[in-house]
């Protein structure tokens, strides 16, 4: 979004504005927490700023004119748009990231994999030099950034068989300044068949969802995310299942595989990794709730 200030208001006239938002979004039972994420999206009052009205002696400069920000709001109210495809960015871990409908909006509990992926790098010392990782279905590259941020000297390759997708996970790069980063567009590992043998890791967040409960789920996903990006297929496994069957190929030996998947699907994910018998010290962690949302192996061949 451009920080260009489009008009500014008064800051009571703002407030005006918030209070008749909060209302609409309590009848329509949209979270009243998302008017302030909704301004803090097209202005630069901050969170306490908002919730004190700290603003209303003084003008408010917005990115956008009122009439905006009021027809948008009702996209939120009566379309179900999310509103972070409303402002077109969001906050996920210490990054700002542009999101568009064409990529699935980073949530919070993913941004887990990447302190998992941190303490397993602290206990395999002897992983070789430079590590190269890979973020399969990187959508807006939130992972693969993070990865490149944390780990500057690593080479991390950006996966996607969106093209719409890996544009903005490359413009998400740019913004966030991670210069380590190739964009590779394919499904899966088929872009990398030069890096055969030689990644450090392989973390994913692929779709997981079943294929009958796409449609199901609150209208904000179904009517406005990719479904390429959640329908896992009849069981939601279908792409896990092909991911632990390709990964051996590329991964370096002692090599990590990592994955985020749904809720129950832990065990039988487990079982798959064990059954090839080359995945070992298989670990399933939880997130913040404490529920099973993540699954991570050692390639052991």
């Amino acid at each position: 979004m451009e920080d260009k200030a489009f008009e500014a208001v008064p800051g009571d006239v703002l407030y005006t504005w918030i209070l008749q938002a909060r209302s609409d979004a309590q009848k329509n039972n949209v979270p009243l927490y998302e008017v302030d994420w909704f301004l803090q999206g097209v202005s630069s009052l901050s969170p306490s700023e908002l919730s004190l009205g700290l603003y209303r002696d003084r003008v408010v400069p917005l990115r956008h004119s009122l009439d905006w920000l009021t027809q948008q709001w009702q996209r939120r109210l009566t379309e179900r748009v999310p509103v972070q495809y409303l402002v077109g960015e969001t906050p996920w871990r210490d990054l700002m990231l542009t999101v568009t409908p064409d990529v699935l909006i980073p949530r919070p509990e993913t941004e887990l994999m990447v302190e998992i992926m941190q303490a397993w790098v602290k206990q395999n010392k002897n992983l070789p030099e430079p590590m190269v990782w890979a973020d399969l279905g990187t959508g807006s590259g939130a992972i693969a950034i993070a990865i490149a941020k944390a780990f500057p000297d690593a080479q991390v390759l950006a996966v996607d068989i969106s093209s719409e997708a890996l544009q903005v996970a490359r413009q998400n790069a740019q913004r966030n300044g991670a210069n380590n980063l190739e964009f590779h567009q394919g499904n899966w590992f088929e872009p990398l068949r030069d890096g055969r043998g030689k990644l450090s890791g392989v973390i994913t967040n692929p779709p997981y969802i079943p294929s009958q409960m796409v449609l199901d789920l609150e209208p904000e996903v179904t009517n406005h995310e990719p479904h390429r990006a959640l329908d896992g297929g009849n069981d939601g496994l279908e792409d896990i299942r092909l991911l632990i069957a390709k990964a051996p190929k590329f991964l370096q030996p002692g090599g990590l595989w990592l994955t985020e998947h749904m809720q129950g699907q832990a065990q039988t994910i487990a079982a798959m990794l064990a059954a090839i018998d080359i995945y070992k010290d298989i670990q399933i962690h939880p997130d913040l709730a404490g529920i099973e949302r993540f699954i991570s192996a050692t390639f052991s061949p």
